[in-house]
């Protein structure tokens, strides 16, 4: 595995620090720091970006409504 070597002040430091739990900084950089792409927020901006017609809308919903119905994902308690 690649390393680098970063500089950070010493609050910086102590704030890492108290957030490792055990862990190693990169864990916890990966944790409070997620990839690009992974958030709702990216999620959003994505489907804000693209271009979606009613009828596609209107199939996925007809999917998601017939779903519903079905008794494989409802319980039978």
């Amino acid at each position: 595995m690649a390393v680098k070597t970063i500089t950070i002040d010493l609050e910086a430091y102590e704030r890492l620090s108290r957030l490792k739990d055990g862990t190693s900084f990169s864990q916890v950089i990966k944790k409070y720091l997620p990839a690009a792409g992974s958030t709702a927020r990216d999620l959003r901006a994505a489907l804000d970006a693209s271009d979606v017609s009613d009828e596609t809308l209107d199939a996925v919903a007809d999917v998601v409504g017939e779903r519903r119905l079905d008794a494989v994902r409802e319980p039978t308690w």
